[in-house]
């Protein structure tokens, strides 16, 4: 279940200064910058909660074009039933709307744990997304290490505007957005449990971390980047002690640790159990889960051809390539791990419980510009403690778990086939000529897409911003319409005028238009359904047979789950599929080209992330050439 966000229509203004949140603070201990993040934060409205008929009725709506007429005709039973007046749904709304009252957002723990610490399966590939930045100049490891010690001298700074309440607010169709997720990604890490994980985030606590772990040849390292009076190191003492670390975990032969992150969350919380019984494999854990961040200093991975580049990047930064490769190389319950390769590679992945896309990627625009700067601060070179390894004393029990990780992330790597594609014939300048949203054409281009390779549509997801509202996560903008599918039939059939064609693509468009403006503004369907099922499991009741409903499996089976995450870096964010048989699609439209992610699972016969990434192409293309083949007159 990703969460990311569309991120089309925001941008930022200087604002009131921001500080860390204050859930954990108690009131007495509020700085001036506490109180004017806390000033913006009460500022913002409430998550509404949609009435139910509107609900019922949208969801019907949705239906249509996914299920045959006979479901639809049961489902409008089920609907009818569930909203009789003093019925079950009646009930429920109101369970929700008190719910609502009494907290800050009514939804957004309930998010955290059904879509992200309850979700079982591994959080590599299925739950946490990589970046592909672009390629960086250096092809050694002294341009590894230069660079990465810039990247982190670019993440502290990042960091000093979010501790002093220099963040700007984020602004959205002129609406202030929620800035809370910006004080959960630095300083948090997720911890595994037995039936469900949690979310720890030191930078609330009396004495925040001060220290990076750095990650080299499966070893981990404890970086402190900052001097005693509080000001971070230099990019020159930063280098001097990658150089340290470098020098000091040549040797490859050590146990990759690591791994064990990556295991079905079950599995990896029995390991943690037992790895954490010893005291030192304890402290170390400890230690890498209060860091900062975490910076992977990779091993140079196979050579690829410039067209497939991107692609291997993507794995990289997804899995790290398998046992052989970088997979060992990370702890992939951080939020934030860098990946820097000696190949000029570079990228991250992030854990995705704390936040969604958009923080992650104004961090990343700010980071690459920094990394661009010349380094004009000489620092005197006092000399630096040793940074600390990180120790590990492995049991032949937590042997065999790691034998265990490497086997099933091989398969893993394996079956995932990621294709990122650079559609350089347009970008976002070529929808607008036409007054069409950018990330509206792309969708339906998706539909068209794959109702040409499938002769079906399929349900969609694409992530849409909640922030508007405290505390705000994401809800669903559901792609697939009527309008969409009337569309994709018409497209390639010869007895529709281009006329005709065009017009159904306008209404497609809109389609999609209107029902992300109701989503951003707390009205779409998806989350509010969630509410009600989950209010019925707190009240004990039995399960709304709406939520039995074959209708409701098919709805929440998205083939394909995508997302719109904008950058101003010519970067793209890539993910797995959320179901076996089904797509993940990203994409980063910059205002000539389009960076877009696709990737399935090899082992479904029936998906094929390459030809449909090439079906996506040609989409575009003919759609383009439909706008420009009918006269503007008609337009």
């Amino acid at each position: 279940m990703l969460g990311f966000f569309v991120r089309t229509m925001v941008r930022k203004q200087a604002a009131p200064a921001m500080a860390v949140p204050s859930k954990l603070l108690k009131p007495v201990s509020l700085t001036k910058v506490a109180s004017r993040y806390l000033i913006h934060q009460d500022s913002l409205p409430k998550l509404p909660v949609p009435e139910l008929r509107q609900t019922c009725q949208r969801y019907l709506a949705v239906l249509e074009p996914l299920v045959s007429d006979e479901e639809l005709e049961h489902t409008r039973t089920l609907v009818a039933d569930f909203m009789v007046p003093g019925g079950v749904g009646e009930r429920l709304q109101k369970g929700l709307e008190r719910r609502a009252r009494k907290m800050d957002n009514w939804l957004s723990d309930w998010w955290l744990q059904s879509a992200y610490l309850e979700f079982r399966m591994p959080v590599v590939v299925y739950s946490s997304p990589g970046v592909v930045l672009p390629r960086a100049e250096f092809q050694d490891r002294q341009g590894q290490m230069r660079y990465a010690a810039k990247l982190i001298a670019g993440v502290l700074d990042f960091k000093t505007k979010i501790d002093n309440g220099t963040l700007p607010v984020e602004y959205m169709v002129g609406k202030p957005l929620c800035m809370n997720q910006y004080y959960q990604i630095l300083s948090s890490c997720r911890i595994p449990g037995p039936k469900r994980d949690m979310v720890v985030n030191h930078s609330l606590g009396k004495a925040p971390p001060t220290h990076v772990t750095v990650v080299h040849n499966y070893q981990f390292f404890v970086l402190d980047v900052y001097n005693s009076d509080g000001t971070p190191l230099t990019v020159d003492q930063i280098y001097m002690q990658l150089e340290k670390i470098w020098n000091s975990s040549l040797q490859t032969n050590k146990e990759p640790i690591g791994i064990l992150t990556s295991q079905h969350r079950n599995t990896w919380g029995k390991a943690y159990a037992n790895l954490i019984k010893d005291k030192t494999n304890k402290e170390s854990v400890r230690a890498i889960q209060k860091s900062i961040f975490i910076v992977c200093l990779d091993a140079p991975m196979p050579r690829a051809s410039d067209e497939m580049y991107r692609s291997r990047v993507a794995v990289q930064m997804l899995h790290g390539g398998g046992s052989r490769w970088n997979s060992g190389n990370r702890w992939f319950d951080k939020t934030l791990q860098f990946i820097i390769g000696e190949d000029g590679s570079c990228g991250l992945i992030y854990e995705h419980a704390p936040a969604e896309g958009p923080p992650i990627m104004s961090l990343v625009d700010h980071v690459v510009e920094y990394t661009k700067k010349s380094e004009m601060v000489r620092s005197p070179m006092i000399p630096l403690p040793m940074p600390q390894k990180l120790r590990f004393n492995i049991t032949p029990e937590t042997k065999k778990d790691i034998e265990k990780a490497k086997q099933n992330m091989n398969i893993l790597v394996q079956d995932l086939e990621m294709k990122v594609i650079v559609f350089s014939h347009f970008g976002k300048n070529v929808p607008k000529s036409y007054k069409m949203s950018p990330d509206a054409f792309i969708q339906i281009a998706l539909q068209l897409a794959y109702f040409r390779m499938y002769h079906v549509c399929c349900s969609t997801y694409e992530s849409a911003s909640l922030r508007m509202f405290r505390l705000g996560r994401t809800d669903t903008i559901r792609s697939t319409s009527m309008d969409s599918l009337r569309f994709a039939q018409a497209m390639d059939d010869p007895t529709k005028t281009s006329v005709e064609k065009v017009a159904l693509l306008q209404k497609a468009v809109n389609a999609h238009r209107v029902y992300t403006d109701m989503a951003i503004r707390g009205q779409a369907i998806d989350r509010h359904l969630l509410g009600l099922k989950l209010q019925a499991i707190e009240d004990l009741t039995s399960m709304p047979e709406i939520f039995m409903d074959t209708s409701y499996a098919v709805a929440l089976h998205y083939s394909l789950s995508t997302s719109q995450v904008s950058a101003k870096t010519d970067c793209v964010m890539c993910y797995g599929p959320v179901v076996p048989d089904g797509y993940g699609v990203c994409y980063n439209s910059m205002q000539e080209h389009i960076n877009f992610s696709v990737s399935a699972f090899n082992s479904c016969a029936e998906t094929n992330a390459a030809k449909l990434a090439r079906g996506l192409e040609e989409a575009l293309l003919d759609m383009r050439a439909l706008l420009e083949q009918t006269p503007k007159a008609k337009l």
